[in-house]
C-alpha cells in the first residue's frame, strides 16, 4: 500500500505510475525526472516513447488487471495518459485506498462520449444537442429535429476524428448507420463553428484551480495540425471559456489536468466538444510558451502541491509532425539543420520506431514577439523537414 501523499515531501522516493507510455507519458516522465521523482510505466510496447525515460516498464495491455495491480504496488500515485485504461480495475484499486488521479469515475464518464455529454448536460454545461441512436429509423427522426448536416458518432474508442460521420443528406443515413455496425452510437447536432479552441485546466486535492491560456486549434483530416496561442478571440469568449473549464473540473470534483475542447459558433456561442482527463496535444505549446508546462502542472495536481497560474511568455505556435499518407514502416526525419537554424524553435521527436499515415511522430514549437511573426516562423520550420523512408 502506498504512503499517503499528504505525508510526502518532494524527494526521489515518490513513485508515479503511468498507464500509457506514449508521447504524453514520456513528457510527464520528463517533468517527473526533472523533479527527481521515480516513474513506472505500463504499456504494451517495450520500445514505447517513455521506455527511455522511466525507472521501470511493465509490458502489458492497458486493460490488464493483474499488471495494473502490479503497477499500483510499485507506485505512490497512479495517473494515465490514455483513455483506454481499465476504469473498472482502477476503481477496484481506488476502493482499496490507492490514490488514482484523475479518478476512475471521471475516466469511466469520459471513455464513453454519450455518457460524457449526458454528464455535461445534467450539470448545465453547454453541449450541442445529442440523442442516442438504436436504429436507422432513429436517424430519420433526428434529421427532422436537428436538420442536415448532423454528426453520427461512436460512443467509445474513437479519437482524432475516427468514429465520426457527417451526415449531409437523407441518402447518407443508411451508409452512415451501417458503417457503425455493432457499435454504440449517438447523433449530435452539427455546430457551424468559426473556431475550435481548447483550454487546459488543473485542480489539486486542496481545490485550487488554474487555467492555461486559451489555444486556437486548426485540424486537418480530423487530426490536430496547428495550435496558436493566444487564440484570436474576444475578451468575452475568453472569460466564458475559462468559467466553463473551471465548472467542468468543479462538477467532476476531480484532481489532475484536463483538456477541454470547445467550438465557438458563428454567433459566439461556446459548446464543449470533448474532455480529455490528462495532458492534451493542444497543451504541448506550454513547454516553451508558458511559465509552467501542462506536464508539471499535472504532477503538482496529483501530488497536491500548489498550482502556479500559467503565464504566456510570448506568442507561441505548436505544429504536429505527422506520418505522411503514402507509407508506413521505418522512417527518418531530414532537414533538421534548417529547422534548428530558425530562432526560438524547438523540435520534440517522440522516438516512435515506425510511422503510419497521420501518426503523431513529434511536434515543433516556435515563439516570437508577435503573432504574425510566430505563425510565419512555425510555417517555415514545418516546411524545412520531411519524413522519408529509412
Amino acid at each position: 500500500m502506498p504512503a499517503l501523499l499528504n505525508e510526502l515531501s518532494l524527494h526521489n522516493h515518490i513513485k508515479i505510475g503511468i498507464i500509457g507510455g506514449g508521447q504524453i507519458g514520456k513528457m510527464i516522465a520528463q517533468e517527473a525526472k526533472r523533479m527527481s521523482l521515480k516513474v513506472i510505466i505500463l504499456d504494451p510496447s517495450k520500445d514505447c516513447p517513455a521506455s527511455t525515460i522511466c525507472d521501470k516498464l511493465l509490458i502489458a495491455d492497458f486493460k490488464d488487471e493483474d499488471k495494473i495491480r502490479e503497477l499500483a504496488h510499485f507506485s505512490d500515485v497512479i495517473t494515465y495518459e490514455i483513455e483506454l485504461a481499465n476504469s473498472r480495475a482502477l476503481k477496484n484499486l481506488q476502493l482499496e485506498n490507492y490514490p488514482i488521479y484523475p479518478s476512475p469515475h471521471s475516466l469511466y464518464l469520459i471513455q464513453n462520449k454519450f455518457r460524457q455529454k449526458k454528464f455535461l448536460k445534467e450539470n448545465n454545461l453547454p453541449v450541442p444537442e445529442f440523442k442516442k441512436i438504436y436504429s436507422s429509423a432513429d436517424l430519420l427522426v433526428v434529421a427532422k429535429v436537428f436538420g442536415y448536416p448532423f454528426m453520427l458518432k461512436a460512443c467509445e474508442d474513437s479519437y482524432d476524428g475516427r468514429g465520426n460521420y457527417l451526415i449531409k443528406r437523407k441518402e447518407d443515413i443508411s451508409i452512415a448507420y451501417n458503417s457503425f455496425q455493432n457499435r454504440e452510437i449517438f447523433a449530435e447536432k452539427y455546430v457551424d463553428f468559426k473556431k475550435e479552441i481548447s483550454i487546459m485546466v488543473a485542480r489539486n486535492k486542496s481545490g485550487q484551480i488554474e487555467t492555461f491560456p486559451i489555444a486556437e486549434n486548426i485540424h486537418k483530416n480530423n487530426v490536430l495540425d496547428t495550435t496558436i496561442v493566444p487564440a484570436n478571440i474576444s475578451l468575452k469568449i475568453k472569460e466564458t471559456a475559462e468559467i466553463i473549464a473551471k465548472n467542468v473540473v468543479t462538477c467532476l470534483n476531480d484532481i489532475g489536468i484536463f483538456g477541454i475542447e470547445m467550438f465557438v459558433s458563428n454567433n459566439d456561442e461556446i459548446f464543449i466538444n470533448e474532455i480529455a482527463p490528462r495532458p492534451h496535444n493542444s497543451g504541448h505549446y506550454s513547454i516553451e510558451g508558458c511559465s509552467i508546462s501542462q506536464f508539471e502542472q499535472h504532477i503538482r495536481s496529483i501530488l497536491n502541491f500548489p498550482l502556479c497560474k500559467p503565464e504566456l511568455l510570448r506568442p507561441t505556435v505548436m505544429k504536429n509532425i505527422l506520418g505522411p499518407a503514402n507509407f508506413l514502416g521505418n522512417y527518418k526525419v531530414i532537414g533538421l539543420s534548417n529547422l534548428l537554424s530558425i530562432p526560438s524553435t524547438k523540435i520534440h521527436l517522440y522516438g516512435k520506431s515506425t510511422t503510419s499515415p497521420g501518426r503523431k511522430l513529434g511536434h515543433i514549437t516556435c515563439t516570437a514577439p508577435t503573432l504574425d511573426e510566430v505563425i510565419k516562423r512555425s510555417s517555415d520550420a514545418k516546411n524545412s523537414i520531411e519524413i522519408i523512408v529509412d
